[in-house]
């Protein structure tokens, strides 16, 4: 079981990425353009949203039965740095980006003009995908091995 979380969090992260890139594109050229806000916007931005949860919920899976996660903190892992990205870094910082993906999702469903909503979107996913991105364990992240 923990063998497929592993993998189903490897496999979404790549999917999140994906739409994250697809999702800031098409909304910075929104923005750009001064298009109308349409539904097929709220939708891609709402895909990402419900990706990034997604990642969440299995990844919260993950920390509470891997060898490396909640179990694995003491003052020992904080010595060591891949120790500390996986039982602490890699979480918080997660949680943090997604709860700032939200924020923006949120937003731009509240606000009124077109601009507005692209904006919104754009810099609150761009920094979801920044945190997201400074944290993921390239080396050791299944899709590259």
């Amino acid at each position: 079981m923990y063998t497929g979380f592993k993998h189903l969090h490897s496999t979404i992260a790549l999917v999140l990425l994906i739409v994250f890139a697809v999702v800031l594109v098409i909304h910075i050229i929104g923005y750009m353009t001064s298009a109308d806000y349409s539904k097929g916007h709220r939708v891609s931005s709402l895909i990402g949203l419900i990706a990034a949860h997604l990642q969440l919920l299995v990844g919260l899976g993950l920390y509470f039965m891997s060898p490396l996660g909640i179990s694995n903190l003491s003052g020992e892992t904080m010595k060591d740095s891949m120790g500390r990205l996986y039982a602490l870094e890699h979480p918080l910082i997660g949680i943090i980006a997604i709860a700032l993906i939200t924020v923006g999702y949120s937003r731009a469903k509240r606000a009124a003009a077109s601009r507005q909503k692209y904006a919104t979107i754009t810099v609150f996913y761009a920094l979801g995908l920044v945190l997201i991105l400074s944290r993921i364990p390239w080396q050791t992240w299944a899709l590259i091995n």
